[in-house]
Parts: structure tokens; sequence; C-alpha cells
């Protein structure tokens, strides 16, 4: 997997934009966007798998279904 994904879902980093709700100065100009980048929450943990201990890169996201699932 690349650097920074999580293992269990794939989940890596998106991009967009952030656009300013201030508009500066008159009517017709637009306002300023930038370009961003989405990480996903990613941290290591040992997780422990049909008998077994694995060290994943896993999100938060997967992290609260594994809780769930238990």
């Amino acid at each position: 997997m690349a650097s920074g994904a999580c293992d269990v879902c794939g989940k890596t980093t998106m991009f967009g934009r952030h656009i300013r709700h201030t508009h500066g100065g008159r009517w017709e100009r637009k306002a300023t966007k930038k370009s961003r980048t989405f990480k996903p929450n990613v941290s290591k943990q040992r997780i422990f798998v049909a008998g077994d201990w694995y060290r994943l890169n896993i999100c938060t996201r997967c992290l609260r279904t594994l809780a769930k699932a238990e």
C-alpha cells in the first residue's frame, strides 16, 4: 500500500479545493480558490485477527467498525 494509506479499506489522500467565503472587492470578482489535500486519519495498530497479531496502518473509521463487530 501507499504511504499514509489504510491497509484495510485502502483509503488514501484525496484532493480538493479550499474556497474562501469572503469575496474581496467588486461583485464581479470570484472567490479565491486554493488546492488542498484531505488525508485519512491513519494510525499504526496491532490487531488480533484469526488467532494472530498483525501490525496494520488502519484508519479510525475502520477501527470503529472493528470495535463494533467485536
